[in-house]
């Protein structure tokens, strides 16, 4: 398809309209039934119409997707997960392209049109896993937009040469670096983050952090990241993912830090994950504060859990936030897609005209009856193809 038409569906549940596309691209969003009649026409049949989905914190290289049933194994702490998969991977064949392929063929199928994906980098598969998951993408035509951030998992300055690969993918394409509990796995946090910054200085890409650590040991990490992104001028180009302190901290402390993250330009990234304390997500917005939902690891050695569904991820977040009113469901949703375009370096993610044509299509009411009983994607549009129907992928592979 070059040049067609979804006919009659509602964006966000408003009243319905007629879709254009043209190319890749969304090339006019017109009142039901006034679309030019101009190649082929889909009857959208007056479903719910959303952006395609946004990932905005995924690990599509570790995944064993595809596999028979793995058993968890291994000690159920931060370093006890990372012993384990380094113990593991190998026999799993991860990371590879062909359990790449298998996510991203789930992420398509419910609808994730885009995704900011970490990818490990470590002594043992130095920059294989980056080249496995630009492989994936492109067996699957660049339906989904994959963003890669070079991961060390296992540490940085405790694992001499770990910065070298880092600043290696950097070099190549990473559009960003990341790091991991400066404090409590190389027990430097000084070290590791001044080797970071300088990386993301020289070369010009953006940080994403995964910090664990709780309670104050976690807030002064975000004081040494916040200092270090202003000092290198580096804002809007610098992610807490997790961060589980900042809804632990007593409400002043909380909002201090609050008020220097949002001048910072720091943004965050979530799973939303059982157990841990709800994030400010209010007082984030105020401040202007971005925030991005994403599914973390899906069937891998840290654990068995994960679909790839990112509304599924959007009531995870509703639920642990405790939200209940219709402005706070879909407020969740457009965590999922329209507020997440930062994460995957695009201006605007809606179903507006000009846009990449990313189009998800939902048998509910509105968007919070879609939140709350999460119905397969009824068709999923990206970059102007279809690739799934009736919550089965279309591409092969």
């Amino acid at each position: 398809m070059t040049s067609w038409t979804i006919a009659n569906v509602r964006p966000w549940g408003g009243p319905p309209v007629d879709l254009t596309i043209d190319g890749t691209r969304i090339a006019g969003v017109l009142p039901a039934g006034t679309a030019p009649p101009t190649g082929e026409v889909v009857d959208g049949r007056g479903l719910l119409a959303l952006p395609g989905f946004v990932n905005a914190h995924a690990h599509v290289d570790k995944s064993w997707w595809g596999r028979p049933w793995v058993s968890y194994g291994g000690v159920a702490t931060t370093q006890g997960r990372i012993e384990h998969e380094r113990a593991e991977r190998d026999r799993y064949g991860i990371p590879g392209v062909e359990g790449t392929v298998a996510v991203l063929r789930e992420f398509l199928r419910h609808g994730t049109t885009a995704t900011r994906t970490h990818v490990d980098v470590d002594l043992g598969v130095g920059l294989r896993g980056i080249e496995a998951v630009r492989e994936a993408a492109q067996r699957l035509g660049g339906a989904i937009d994959v963003e890669i951030v070079a991961f060390p998992q296992d540490g940085v300055v405790r694992r001499p040469g770990v910065l070298d690969l880092l600043d290696q993918a950097a070099r190549a394409g990473a559009t960003s670096i990341g790091g991991i509990d400066p404090a409590s796995i190389d027990r430097d946090p000084v070290a590791q983050l001044d080797g970071l910054f300088a990386i993301a200085e020289r070369r010009g890409v953006g940080l994403d952090i995964h910090l664990h650590d709780g309670g104050e040991l976690g807030a002064f990490q975000y004081e040494l990241i916040i200092d270090r992104t202003l000092r290198t001028g580096l804002q809007g180009k610098v992610t807490v993912s997790h961060g589980f302190a900042l809804g632990e901290l007593a409400p002043e402390r909380q909002r201090a830090l609050l008020d220097d993250l949002g001048a910072a330009g720091i943004s965050w990234a979530t799973v939303a994950p059982v157990r841990t304390a709800p994030l400010p997500w209010r007082g984030m917005a105020e401040r202007g504060i971005g925030l991005g939902l994403g599914t973390d690891g899906i069937r891998d050695l840290w654990s068995p859990f994960g679909d790839g569904d990112m509304l599924r991820i959007a009531l995870g977040f509703a639920r642990l936030h405790g939200l209940r009113a219709d402005d706070e469901l879909t407020a969740a949703v457009e965590l999922a897609t329209t507020k997440a375009a930062p994460f995957v370096h695009r201006d605007r993610h809606d179903l507006v005209a000009g846009v990449r044509a990313d189009v998800v299509l939902i048998d509910a009411e509105n968007v919070p009856d879609a939140l709350v009983r999460v119905p397969a994607r009824a068709l999923v549009v990206a970059g102007g193809r279809v690739v799934a129907r009736d919550g089965e992928p279309l591409l092969d592979a």
